[in-house]
């Protein structure tokens, strides 16, 4: 089975009903699967090869998804770009992935001429944007316009669909390779879980490069859900557009969640509409889903884990998030035809309740990371993807993510889950964000540094937050320094960016643990 079947599945079974919604832009299905037909046709009259990559720089639109099926179509591999990356890291992703064509929206066209320069693999340039295409680019209407429609081109299901760069919070982002077969075997884990439900009106409002703008879109056409975009999150453009398109599904992170409910215009909107919400990329507090609870009484709440490589891991019921119950902290239990082990070092299980590196194994993971053999070999060692996350499971079979492994303070010679350290730090009302991080020290090795960012109008010192925490954690665990800001920095995923706290600590060092 292809991808490219969410395309032409609904072109027969519903060709009146609106696919996707952008803007003042509604096309139905049977005009998606037209329009991917003829953008497939332009991408080969204009020499795409099979296999070869197209890069896409651009805000969400229709356009955008448009172009990922019309590459995949005329068997080639979307490569959708960080939008969120400074120059330098977009060059490099579309650098190293060869891409040979790139597309670019407005927002991005002042960047053009250094990509180019730095791209060498680039020949043809794109324009999704409105209006006139700048000169020496290809208008995309154009593109749709003057091709001749082709027949789907896929043939090999083990071959790469997509091609996903990770957010490269450890060092220099990976391409993630995504076949069919795999992305294939995530849908029905998706839809089993009811984490897109079928029938139901579904907002996208996550960057399309987030392997949540492969998944769930993928999911919810396949399905003959209708699919509304928006270019980015902005809170109260996401409330109104709820509101107006009577959303009835979501997919966010909990940071965006957060900033719609105590947007100060929420309660102005009628989202009596929306039925579920699903989120991933951290956990949630849970202040935050008391809040949710409170405004949207009728919406559910999914929590799902796993991250590009392998996606998904886990799904958290609606049930778990009811507080008190003390599942809110997990990330759920393995979804049906996903297997889950902790491991040490070795590779070996470690015994139940203990804490080790998270390991999944599934018909969904990876091929592999884009020309990088060895980190494939290390990651997809024994066929099991090798998360980098610590964690465990408890008797019921529900994991427990305590950090990243690489962001364990070793301190003494013990080892401090940093995770652990922030829940107990978030218990204290005037904690709005905090993140812990190892900082070098000449006598310990690492000391437990704390970042915080206050609530509005909280006062509180580092004294006071160390004495609340030696109500919570054993004492080798409790920071002992702290760091306020205003907000703390987040990754395009919206998770802390803990490299970015790290850095001034450990500048200047050739290494990065103590």
């Amino acid at each position: 089975m292809f991808v490219t079947q969410c395309v032409r599945r609904c072109a027969v079974l519903m060709p009146d009903k609106p696919a996707l919604v952008y803007g003042n832009r509604t096309t139905t299905f049977g005009e998606l699967a037209d329009r991917v037909a003829r953008c497939a046709g332009g991408l080969l009259q204009r020499g795409l090869g099979t296999g070869e990559r197209v890069a896409i720089l651009s805000l969400n639109s229709d356009r955008v998804l448009e172009l990922m099926y019309g590459s995949v179509w005329a068997s080639g591999v979307p490569h959708n770009v960080n939008i969120r990356w400074a120059l330098p890291e977009q060059a490099y992703a579309i650098d190293d992935s060869g891409a040979t064509m790139l597309a670019v929206d407005r927002n991005f066209l002042d960047r053009l001429p250094a990509l180019r320069a730095q791209c060498p693999s680039v020949k043809q340039v794109i324009y999704l944007g409105e209006g006139a295409a700048p000169e020496g680019m290809i208008p995309y209407e154009a593109l749709v316009a003057e091709g001749q429609p082709v027949a789907d081109h896929c043939s090999d299901p083990d071959a790469m669909a997509f091609l996903n760069y990770t957010g490269g919070t450890t060092g220099l982002s990976k391409g993630v390779m995504l076949t069919h077969a795999g992305l294939m075997a995530a849908v029905p884990i998706i839809l089993t879980e009811r984490f897109v439900v079928p029938g139901e009106k579904t907002a996208f409002m996550l960057p399309l490069f987030h392997i949540g703008g492969v998944l769930q879109p993928l999911a919810s056409l396949l399905v003959g859900n209708t699919t509304v975009l928006i270019p980015a999150f902005v809170p109260l453009d996401a409330i109104k557009l709820i509101a107006e398109q009577r959303i009835e599904q979501l997919f966010l992170v909990p940071a965006m969640i957060q900033l719609m409910v105590d947007h100060p215009e929420f309660d102005q909107y009628d989202l009596s509409c929306v039925k579920h919400i699903g989120y991933g990329g951290s956990p949630i507090s849970e202040a935050l889903v008391g809040r949710i609870r409170a405004k949207l009484p009728q919406a559910h709440l999914k929590q799902i884990y796993g991250q590009t490589e392998g996606l998904p891991a886990t799904i958290l019921p609606d049930a778990d998030h009811n507080q008190g119950n003390g599942r809110l902290r997990s990330a759920g239990r393995p979804s049906p035809g996903v297997e889950i082990r902790i491991v040490d070092g070795n590779g070996n299980d470690v015994a139940a309740t203990e804490i080790g590196e998270i390991a999944i194994r599934g018909p969904h993971l990876m091929a592999g990371y884009w020309n990088k053999p060895e980190q494939t070999d290390k990651a997809l060692k024994g066929g099991w993807l090798h998360t980098g996350d610590a964690g465990y499971l408890d008797r019921d079979g529900y994991l427990y993510v305590v950090d990243r492994v690489k962001d364990m303070v070793v301190t003494g010679g013990e080892n401090v889950y940093s995770a652990e350290v922030e829940n107990a730090l978030a218990k204290h009302p005037a904690v709005a964000q905090c993140a812990v991080i190892a900082i070098p020290d000449a006598k310990w090795g690492e000391l437990v540094h704390a970042v915080i960012a206050l609530a509005p109008g909280a006062m509180v010192t580092g004294e006071e937050l160390q004495s609340h925490c030696r109500e919570l954690i054993a004492n080798y665990k409790l920071p002992r320094s702290f760091e306020f800001m205003d907000s703390l920095p987040l990754t395009p995923v919206g998770k802390v960016n803990k490299v970015a706290l790290r850095e001034p600590h450990w500048q200047g060092r050739e290494r990065r643990v103590g």
